[in-house]
């Protein structure tokens, strides 16, 4: 599949069928766990220490951390026979400075067949520094629900 980007290449912008991740489960943690900035910056050091390139089975982000299967042993360093298991995402700043919240666990279709669910994702994730799923935790306000009278684009 290829996309030109406002013509700026011949080449236009090439997507991969396999890079976004289709959730199966997601699960809103709530109430959300609140991480003081350098426990999640520890967290992002002890993932990147364990970074699927380098034979770990944890890929970080700025806005979260990927659980997959083992790691990448394809070509040039790129994911081979891994598949990409679940997610525990965030965010900074809330619900004050220096803080992160931690507001969703997501699995993939693969990662429910390789027995996974929003609570391991989580845990494998916070077991990189010995955190607690008993951690401080806020209570935020509950997403407004659709309104079903909004007619739908598309």
């Amino acid at each position: 599949m290829s996309l030109t980007l406002l013509k700026s290449s011949a080449d236009g912008l090439r997507l991969k069928n396999d890079a976004v991740a289709v959730p199966a489960l997601t699960s809103h943690v709530r109430p959300a766990l609140v991480l003081p900035e350098l426990q999640a910056r520890a967290l992002l050091d002890a993932a990147t220490h364990e970074d699927v390139s380098a034979g770990g089975c944890f890929s970080a982000g700025p806005a979260g951390i990927q659980r997959w299967s083992g790691p990448w042993n394809g070509p040039d360093g790129h994911k081979g026979d891994a598949v990409h298991l679940g997610s525990v995402d965030w965010t900074y700043d809330t619900p004050a400075k220096h803080w992160a919240l931690i507001y969703r666990a997501m699995v993939t279709q693969e990662g429910i067949e390789h027995g996974e669910t929003t609570l391991s994702v989580l845990l494998a994730v916070l077991a990189l520094t010995g955190l607690s799923i008993e951690g401080d935790r806020v209570q935020l306000a509950t997403p407004p629900v659709r309104d079903p009278f909004r007619r739908q684009v598309g």
